[in-house]
């Protein structure tokens, strides 16, 4: 099965002259999504991962489906205001506009393994800023995990820069 081939291209969005790689295409295939995650779960099965921490909104697919298959925890990691209690917060740059994701303070406890989960590794601004909310809780980040990433933008590079692994399933 060739599962990068279900990953939609949308050329002109969100503005002219950029490219939208749309996963849902490849989640609304049963077969495919399952594929993604027996693989992903396949690499962690034996690295006594306690929590995926997940980006808003496709992580949060892939990595619930993920720590569910590996009896792990799920922890999201939002846009600011869309947690309930009390919360820990990190800014990103998109461009020159900083935007802030939080996470709840009780989500990871000081020496938990965690992977990082999303759907795309861009530029790597907003993987960044989560996985210094990770740390910040006193979480070990075992690995930055993504289904596709766009190597152009150096997202893997700033994450490797920082020491971290990341791991992709397809790259541009």
């Amino acid at each position: 099965m060739d599962i990068q081939s279900l990953i939609r291209e949308i050329p002109d969005y969100p503005r002219p002259g950029e490219t939208y790689y749309d996963l849902t295409t490849l989640l609304a295939d049963g077969r495919a999504f399952r594929a993604v995650i027996e693989e992903l779960a396949t690499r962690y099965a034996a690295r006594d991962i306690k929590k995926f921490a997940c980006l808003e909104w496709r992580g949060f697919v892939i990595g619930a489906a993920l720590a569910y298959r590996l009896d792990a925890g799920f922890v999201p990691i939002r846009k600011l205001g869309k947690l309930p209690g009390e919360t820990i917060v990190a800014e990103h740059e998109i461009g020159h506009i900083s935007q802030p994701i939080e996470m709840s303070v009780h989500a990871i406890k000081p020496g938990e393994t965690v992977v990082l989960v999303d759907d795309m590794l861009a530029t790597g601004s907003v993987s960044e800023a989560a996985v210094k909310l990770i740390k910040d809780l006193g979480g070990q980040v075992a690995e930055c995990c993504f289904v596709h990433e766009l190597a152009s933008l150096g997202g893997r590079k700033r994450l490797e820069a920082q020491g971290l692994n990341v791991f992709t399933l397809w790259t541009d």
